[in-house]
């Protein structure tokens, strides 16, 4: 059996990845999930049953959101409403911005939230706590929300939230640990938009880029139900030992376990009696996608899982391991194979070096796949086109790449010690490089045996 050559193999891996990201264009799916019919707004949700939402006399409508995505989905909104937005505020990353007519835009950062994402948000829960009973609110959310929808909790500073999110992403915790604390350091989040928004009609369209597609955790849940509460955030800091933190934090923590301060809105809440939360998109749509366009390629396709979480050097090795007992055995599927898994892998950060997950996890492979046969190609890639603080989404690596970078005169170990994947991949060529692509359904990772 003939074998594909290393330069098709990579050729296809990126075009996989790239047919992944269609399936996810934030425009198209919010056309795919509403439509106009008179005055009313067509909605298509749970099991695509379709419900119609309209203003009362006098109503509005109203659209807020925030997240990476979120400037193409206001721009379908836009396009089905036109001047029947009564007004419109979105908070979107700093160079994701899009031409709008009806609805402002503001610029922030992420990651790290900054001062506009602050400004902007509270313009947002001013919006919200206008509307009335007779006004809808059409709600965009995408990744990237939580940073980009910073609403201190009294009390609390921009600061204090800074520190905490630093402290969190710096010791490996999980997005879901993550968002369960800011939920409860903030305004804004865990139900608490709907809280301000109630009792106005609530159509909450999601882009979803956590692990299970758990409305709560998409940008912090900001119009669902809390499922944390105070006594689970104070575990987590607890949990990874994080005591150096803001006095002020750490007391509104403790009040709030001790009843002091009302908990975040919960399921059964009235706030959500007028709340619907579609979910748009998703991680496994951009891997049914992806693995469409591999058979077109030629290969035998096995999606294991779009939930992967865990230490993002150990998930490589799990990936590597298949790809070896392909070459070996053709299992779990015969070459010319295409495995495909999505998630958010973890980084706990040892080192001073310049990286994200997607290029630690191609490092960590480009190791383990040193000495293999020239048949195997492995890509990891954020679907935001952002990995890390970083201009890479990823990276692609195969047996040839650790040779690349001893002929550049790096070494892969001490890159990987330092967590300086993107230097590395850099004097390999093997930084996946695609630019801001203006959707975000967490990560997409391709072995290919050729």
């Amino acid at each position: 059996m003939s074998h594909k050559a290393m330069e098709e193999l990579r050729r296809d891996a990126e075009a996989i990845f790239r047919a992944s990201l269609e399936a996810v264009d934030p425009y198209e799916a919010v056309r795919r999930f509403l439509r106009v019919d008179g005055e009313r707004l067509v909605v298509k949700g749970d099991a695509n049953e379709e419900f119609a939402v309209a203003p009362g006399p006098g109503g509005r409508v109203i659209v807020v959101g925030g997240g990476k995505a979120t400037a193409p989905m206001a721009r379908a909104v836009e396009e089905l409403l036109g001047d029947r937005i009564a007004a419109g505020l979105i908070n979107v990353k700093y160079g994701f911005a899009e031409p709008l007519d009806r609805i402002e835009t503001v610029e922030a950062a992420h990651p790290m939230p900054d001062r506009n994402g602050v400004a902007g948000t509270r313009r947002i829960l001013n919006l919200l706590e206008g509307a009335g009973e007779n006004d809808v609110v059409i709600s965009l959310i995408s990744g990237g929300g939580s940073a980009l929808l910073p609403q201190p909790a009294p009390g609390l500073a921009l600061e204090d939230k800074q520190a905490v999110t630093k402290a969190l992403l710096e010791c490996g915790a999980s997005i879901d640990e993550i968002n369960a604390v800011r939920k409860h350091i903030s305004a804004s989040k865990g139900g608490q938009m709907a809280r301000a928004a109630y009792p106005a009609t609530v159509v909450n369209f999601m882009l979803s880029d956590v692990v299970g597609d758990k409305m709560d955790v998409i940008a912090s849940g900001p119009f669902a139900p809390d499922s944390a509460t105070f006594a689970a955030a104070a575990a987590i800091l607890n949990q990874y030992a994080l005591t150096d933190l803001p006095p002020a934090l750490l007391r509104r923590l403790e009040d709030g376990v001790a009843g002091k301060i009302a908990d975040t809105p919960k399921e059964g809440d009235r706030v959500f009696e007028r709340v619907h939360n579609v979910l748009v998109g998703s991680n496994m749509l951009a891997l049914e996608n992806a693995a469409a366009a591999a058979r077109e390629q030629g290969y035998t396709v096995l999606i294991l899982s779009s939930m992967v979480e865990g230490e993002t050097r150990e998930i490589a090795l799990m990936h590597t391991a298949i790809a070896r007992e392909i070459l070996q055995s053709g299992l779990p599927v015969p070459a010319p194979a295409c495995i495909l898994t999505g998630g958010e892998t973890t980084v706990t950060i040892r080192g001073t070096g310049k990286g994200g997950r997607n290029q630690e996890f191609c490092l960590a492979a480009a190791i383990d796949l040193a000495g293999m046969p020239a048949r195997v190609a492995v890509l990891s890639g954020g679907t935001d086109g952002n990995d890390g603080p970083t201009d890479a989404a990823g990276g692609i690596v195969d047996p040839a790449t650790l040779a690349r970078a001893a002929a550049a005169g790096a070494d892969a170990h001490a890159s990987l010690a330092e967590n300086d994947a993107y230097h590395l991949l850099q004097a390999t060529g093997d930084l996946l490089v695609t630019g801001p692509t203006r959707t975000n359904v967490m990560d997409v990772r391709i072995v290919l045996v050729g």
